[in-house]
């Protein structure tokens, strides 16, 4: 036995029913994947926010830190040099009374 077809204008209806929960589905999905998500990261409460944020401020510093390490030791050995090459030419140049 066949089933009766249907009016296709209660198919489409159907169909449309049908899609706004699978939209419904999905969305409740979604939020209980992020919950889940947080939860798992610790971040659950309703400081979640405030967190992450204290999270990139600490990174951000720690990004600052470290590049003004580098540019500290780049001018600590620059400046090295260039003093012994001072010292190299007034030994040179029998400025500081050394030698002969």
């Amino acid at each position: 036995m066949t089933e009766p077809a249907q009016p296709p204008a209660l198919v489409e209806n159907m169909l449309l029913l049908r899609r706004e929960d699978f939209d419904e589905l999905l969305d409740r999905a979604a939020e209980r994947g992020a919950e889940r998500v947080l939860s798992h990261l610790g971040l659950e409460n309703g400081s979640a926010a405030k967190d992450i944020r204290e999270l990139r401020d600490l990174l951000e510093a720690w990004r600052d830190a470290r590049r003004t390490a580098w540019r500290t030791a780049v001018k600590v050995i620059t400046t090295g040099i260039l003093a012994a090459l001072l010292v190299g030419a007034a030994i040179k140049l029998k400025l500081m009374g050394g030698g002969q």
